[in-house]
């Protein structure tokens, strides 16, 4: 039986798409182990179908962290047996690339943001640098490399005139109607709209303190935030000065089996990142999709990939801008059409069964196909 390693710098208990990369390989033939990392805070990982190794490091974050995980990834991948290997992001492809070369093992290339982009690399000329350094070296020499939308892959593709494929990260589609824990059980107020904002990073620019404000504008609805990320103290703070801790909600980060009872018993999701960075600018986030599987009209900012799911299904809205009072009027007027709110409802049905795992994985097969 042939082995994949499949490597990731997340906790994998809330990466959605390493897992679904992961069972489809193991389903058709290979022998998966996916390897991650284990925090502080990480919650407790639900039993897989495939193997699963999480380091557990000194570091968190950081230089040292990075350091630490690659040099720690390269050690286990130089001394475990796999045919195949996955890097998934910039952040892992150094050791796998080095590995298979020792190996002779094949790789293959997730990436699953503009990574040189990402925020946290503003304003972070040396650390940028050195990050888009290793990726001009390496990238030129992959020869299977995919990505999360066609944006990004067409600057890959601009850039360093590579083959890029597109693997959407969208969702398994629903089996029959997914029977969840009612709103009493989740400790929700019955009479009230619920407005979600789910998300494992919830970071600076992406909405999120705009959206909380905005809650002083909107009646007869709850703002549910369920994850983490940098800003979550600072919207608790927020959130207390403003008196509206009886309208807003904070609830942890969350296994995905627990996340999707909140998402199926929400009315509107939210996702507000704003174009600050190329990244965020061309992103595809994956709650948009969790979104429209749970039947969740959407409030979007009008992102190049995003708006083109939302105008071409007809699921929900944009906004043309992050102030409060012009976030709160579109929560109002969507909520305030039933007659639209009803076809929104319908078109999310169409939009699931197109946008979904099955068909997204025929392509990943496609991908694979030599090596399966």
């Amino acid at each position: 039986m042939r082995r994949a390693i499949i490597s990731v710098t997340s906790d994998l208990v809330t990466d959605q798409r390493v897992n679904r990369t992961a069972v489809t390989l193991q389903n058709h033939g290979l022998d998966v182990t996916l390897v991650g990392r284990r925090m502080k805070k990480s919650l407790p990982l639900s039993p897989r179908d495939y193997k699963t190794v999480r380091f557990g490091l000194w570091f968190e974050k950081g230089a040292m962290f990075y350091a630490t995980y690659n040099f720690r990834l390269f050690i286990y991948l130089l001394f475990h047996r796999a045919d195949i290997l996955v890097a998934n992001d910039l952040d892992t492809l150094l050791p796998n690339f080095l590995a298979s070369k020792i190996k002779g093992a094949e790789l293959f290339y997730d990436s699953h943001e503009y990574f040189t982009e990402v925020p946290e690399l503003e304003n972070r000329n040396r650390v940028k640098k050195i990050w888009k350094t290793l990726e001009r070296f390496l990238f030129p020499k992959l020869k299977h490399v995919f990505t999360v939308n066609e944006s990004i892959a067409e600057l890959y593709r601009k850039e360093y005139n590579k083959t890029v494929a597109v693997i959407r990260n969208v969702p398994v589609a629903a089996r029959g109607n997914f029977i969840g824990k009612t709103r009493m059980e989740l400790n929700l107020p019955e009479n009230k709209k619920i407005i979600l904002f789910q998300g494992a990073g919830i970071n600076i620019h992406r909405g999120a303190e705009e959206a909380l404000e905005a809650m002083l504008y909107v009646e007869d609805a709850l703002l549910l935030f369920i994850g983490s990320g940098d800003v979550i103290e600072q919207l608790k703070s927020m959130s207390a000065v403003l008196n509206l801790a009886d309208k807003v909600y904070f609830i942890p980060k969350l296994p995905l089996e627990e996340l999707r009872n909140y998402t199926h018993v929400a009315d509107i999701g939210l996702t507000l990142d704003k174009d600050t960075n190329i990244n965020y600018r061309y992103s595809l986030p994956n709650k948009l999709f969790d979104y429209i599987h749970a039947g969740l009209p959407v409030l979007a900012s009008p992102l190049v990939e995003v708006k083109k799911i939302i105008d071409r299904y007809s699921i929900g809205m944009t906004v043309s801008n992050h102030d409060p009072k012009h976030i709160a009027e579109k929560i109002n007027e969507m909520f305030g059409d039933e007659n639209r709110f009803a076809q929104w409802k319908e078109n999310l049905k169409l939009a699931a069964a197109d946008l979904c795992w099955e068909k997204e994985e025929k392509k990943l097969l496609d991908i694979f196909h030599d090596v399966l």
